[in-house]
């Protein structure tokens, strides 16, 4: 997809040294900062009172991530662009410490495990669907108001 061509990964190749190892520092700076936004946003959500059998609150976290992920790459993509610490911040940082892949995979698990297949395949075909839908939506939503440059 044009997302995947437009932000390839990049190897990590040889160690820098010098103004090569400032650059990476700054870069690993707007990475550590947007994790840190992340993860406390998650940890936030996370204490709200829910008490049910089905992990609500970490599909509505993936589920807001994946339309956040959108934003940012329909930015990136279509809008004014974003430079590449924004990218770091938001995509990388943000993206990366707020949703919860591993956490879901452990629920998932565990409602299998527990001889919940039912809310197990429920909850991980909502997971997989309402993600994908909300990156396409984060991304129809910058389509709808931003104008291409």
């Amino acid at each position: 997809s044009a997302i995947v061509s437009r932000f390839p990964q990049k190897p990590a190749g040889r160690i820098l040294t010098g103004r090569g190892s400032i650059k990476l520092m700054g870069k690993l700076l707007w990475v550590g900062l947007g994790g840190a936004v992340g993860a406390i946003c998650r940890y936030l959500i996370g204490r709200i009172p829910v008490h049910l059998d089905f992990p609500v609150l970490t599909l509505l976290t993936n589920m807001a991530g994946a339309v956040l992920i959108g934003v940012v790459t329909g930015l990136a993509l279509r809008g004014p662009g974003l430079s590449d610490a924004a990218l770091l911040f938001w995509k990388t940082g943000v993206c990366g410490g707020f949703t919860t892949f591993s956490a879901f995979s452990l629920e998932s698990l565990g409602l299998l495990e527990s001889g919940k297949p039912f809310w197990g395949g429920l909850y991980i075909l909502l997971s997989v669907g309402c993600c994908i839908g909300g990156v396409a939506l984060g991304q129809a939503i910058v389509r709808l108001f931003v104008k291409p440059v």
